[in-house]
């Protein structure tokens, strides 16, 4: 049986209330208004370096100084896209060695003190969306000013001597719940009571919230590479007064005075309000044209597209990383096709496991997010935020591995051009643990596509390959936990991380009843290529 999460705004603990008392923050009333809406989403985007030049100027307090953000096209997709069967947040999941540290395991207070910590450096996770009354303009991102640490951080547990699939289950059941879209849309569960000393954080961001580029994912942040939290500036935040309706309102109208072209693009968004009806806002022409010329005359039938539920299913594996780079030298191919690979291998074994009749011709197409420049950082950024997508067929007819492996490089050598895996090296430049960030970037990208023109999204990110730390409880695995576009029973999102690459496959609970054969196909497809090329 798998332990229910513990909801703090219904039932908290006398630990959780007397937390609560001191988590909570009052707003700081500006002596005159200082909010502003902007049009430029990019605003409250601060580095480490600004937050530390900022922490430093005495005569700066942060009510003084905030930004109110309108919701890119594309955002605001997103927020509209939420619905109680069909959640769009983007998911972790992390196991820990709760036994490594100083001898103080990682514990709920603990995580609270290192997130609060490193909130400055994600901005957003302390903002709330606002709707624009009568629709006259996109919703906007203002502080939530009685933003509450502890409704978002929450405790759970399994009953001890707790296994990987209670831990796989009970994600699943968190990955179901939509967030609130009242409140920072984020939550992170500890889980505690895992065997072996373990326990596991389970995190969840809205999709509108991470673009990479804005706003980074809370595990980037979070994370540290030595087993001693890095410090930093503490920026004594304290919120704005939020906007009122008549703030909103005289807002978007001087927006709509300013630029009039914009205008239609509001009329439109108000009459799809009203129709029900969700636009296609931020979809730019090369993702277009890029759709175009990969798509085929139509999508392969396929058990992987069906009507979704509520409720979810998690499964996870795990290989060496070793084995891919064996078959990448062998056989002249990318890494990131080898990962397809071993993908197109699973989904035929489960499609035999279902007595799917396979010809060598049969296909399926999946939706992979590459990196449209050379995966390098810019100024200005830490992420390569020209991630889009690509459509591949995936040969699961064909029995040969190697032939498997041969046409998966072909169309991705032939189709990609441009276009390029994530570089590992890129992380490098990063200061924190950036796949979460990257997988809610690709997730961003292939939403792109119109709905029945693949079968499956597979989000590949590459990860440090030394030790990285939470809390100073060490990572051992990093899953993760991808959210089911519309139509589609099965995301894949793959991260490797010290020398294993961890599979997280989230499926639909009623369309997905055997997704543990298909994670299970998963070590069984790498040793069938790895036979087959060495």
């Amino acid at each position: 049986m798998v332990g229910v999460a513990a909801d703090p705004a219904t039932a908290p603990s006398s630990h959780l209330r007397r937390q609560r008392s001191h988590r909570l923050y009052h707003p700081v009333l500006p002596r005159k208004p200082a909010n502003r809406v902007s049009e430029n989403p990019h605003n409250g985007a601060r580095t480490t370096a600004d937050w530390s030049q900022w922490s430093a100027d005495s005569g700066l307090r942060r009510a003084d100084t905030s930004v109110i953000a309108r919701l890119t096209p594309q955002d605001a997709d997103f927020f509209r896209l939420e619905s109680t069967t069909h959640p769009v947040h983007i998911g972790s999941l992390i196991v820990l060695d709760n036994t490594t540290g100083d001898g103080r395991p990682l514990d709920y207070p603990a995580l609270v003190d290192l997130v609060e910590a490193r909130l400055p450096l994600a901005p957003r996770y302390r903002r709330k969306v606002r709707q624009v009354p009568l629709s006259l303009g996109r919703p906007v991102w203002v502080e939530d000013s009685r933003f509450d640490i502890t409704y978002h951080i929450r405790r759970s547990a399994l009953p001890s001597p707790g296994s990987d699939d209670q831990l796989h289950e009970l994600a699943a059941r968190l990955a179901s719940r939509p967030l609130d879209p009242a409140r920072p849309l984020w939550e992170m569960y500890l889980i505690e009571g895992l065997s072996g000393g373990r326990c596991a954080i389970y995190t969840k961001s809205h999709a509108a919230l991470v673009d990479g580029v804005a706003a980074l994912e809370i595990g980037h942040v979070v994370a540290d590479a030595a087993e001693s939290p890095r410090e930093i500036a503490d920026d004594q935040w304290q919120p704005g007064r939020e906007p009122s309706d008549t703030d909103l309102l005289v807002g978007a109208l001087g927006h709509l005075v300013a630029q009039p072209t914009s205008a239609v693009e509001v009329l439109r968004e108000a009459g799809a309000n009203a129709a029900g009806v969700i636009g296609t806002a931020g979809r730019t022409l090369d993702t277009v044209a890029a759709a175009v010329r990969s798509a085929t005359s139509g999508t392969p039938d396929s058990p992987l597209n069906a009507r979704t539920c509520r409720q979810r299913r998690f499964a996870t594996a795990v290989t060496d990383l070793a084995d891919y780079k064996r078959i990448h030298q062998q056989a002249g191919c990318t890494i990131n096709d080898v990962v397809l690979a071993v993908v197109t291998g699973a989904l035929r074994n489960w499609l035999l496991s279902r007595n799917k009749g396979l010809t060598e011709s049969t296909v399926l197409r999946a939706a992979v997010p590459m990196s449209g420049n050379d995966g390098e950082p810019h100024a200005g950024r830490s992420l390569p935020s020209a991630i889009t997508p690509l459509l591949i067929s995936l040969p699961v007819g064909e029995p040969s591995p190697v032939m498997r492996l041969s046409h998966i490089a072909h169309a991705t050598s032939a189709d990609g051009r441009q276009r390029h895996a994530v570089r590992a090296r890129t992380l490098v430049h990063l200061a924190g643990f950036a796949p979460a960030s990257l997988h809610a970037m690709s997730v961003r990208a292939a939403s792109t596509f119109a709905d029945h023109t693949f079968n499956v999204v597979i989000t590949n990110a590459p990860g440090p390959q030394t030790p990285m730390f939470v809390g100073g409880a060490r990572m051992l695995e990093m899953y993760p936990v991808s959210p089911l576009l519309r139509n589609q029973a099965t995301s894949i999102g793959i991260t490797s991380y010290n020398g294993r690459v961890c599979y997280g496959l989230n499926a639909d609970r009623e369309a997905m009843a055997d997704i543990g054969v298909l994670a299970a196909s998963v070590p069984e497809s790498m040793e069938e290529l790895l036979g087959a090329c060495l």
